[in-house]
């Protein structure tokens, strides 16, 4: 019990920053007319933001079930990695259903907290972190998306605009930092515009020009700026 109400103090920041990210998902959800019970079921289900308005995108423009498995495989296999190396700090005691379980809410402020906590993490203390953020997750797609039943248009388009800013700063403390995260988000931006722009271009559904953007961008850079190999 003890592991487990550090694991919530510790997800209570986690939580409150979900929140106001899924507020903004569950109103970009109805916009793009989903259900509010749709929208919550999404987040719900899932816990992924970057996935969640990728695939929403795809559900918007009418994709293909192939079209949307590909995208979530290209945007969330970090989350198998980081799962991998999650694996490595767990306690002996954790079992195999409980790595599973764990494995739904390794999400990547989750992975932060945890693989930064000293010593071994225990299954009780993992729950606890990834109880909140899935709570306000679940809460605030809900409240966004009843919020956007109701709210005129052009409050909408208003809180339409949060979700984009969440990516932005997202991106840019990176950016500033590294030269080479600062091209790759400038080469996949100047990809995304001429999917949205160049007429031949244009006719690329938007669940595989983000997967185009995405792989192309990543790999020049790591084909222009690899990471130097460290002792």
């Amino acid at each position: 019990m003890k592991d487990y109400q550090k694991g919530l103090k510790d997800g209570l920041p986690v939580g409150l920053g979900y929140f106001s990210v899924s507020f903004a998902f569950g109103v970009a959800a109805v916009q793009a007319g989903l259900s509010v019970f749709a929208a919550v079921m999404i987040s719900l289900t899932n816990l992924t933001s970057a996935g969640q308005l990728a695939g929403l995108s795809v559900i918007a423009s009418a994709g293909s079930m192939i079209e949307m498995a590909a995208t979530q495989i290209v945007i969330n296999l970090r989350y198998a990695l980081m799962s991998v190396s999650l694996s490595q700090k767990l306690d002996g005691s954790v079992r195999l259903g409980d790595r599973f379980l764990m494995a739904f809410g390794n999400t990547d402020e989750i992975f932060a907290i945890a693989s930064g906590r000293p010593g071994k993490v225990r299954a009780a203390y993992f729950y606890g972190l990834m109880t909140l953020p899935i709570l306000c997750w679940t809460g605030g797609t809900f409240l966004g998306a009843a919020a956007g039943a109701v709210l005129p248009q052009s409050v909408l388009s208003a809180l339409g605009v949060a979700i984009y800013a969440m990516f932005v700063a997202i991106i840019l403390p990176a950016a500033k930092r590294s030269a080479a995260v600062a091209c790759v988000v400038l080469g996949a931006a100047a990809l995304s515009s001429c999917f949205a722009w160049v007429p031949v271009l244009r006719q690329v559904p938007d669940g595989f020009a983000i997967i185009l953007c995405a792989v192309a961008a990543a790999a020049a850079g790591a084909w222009l700026r690899p990471l130097k190999e460290e002792a």
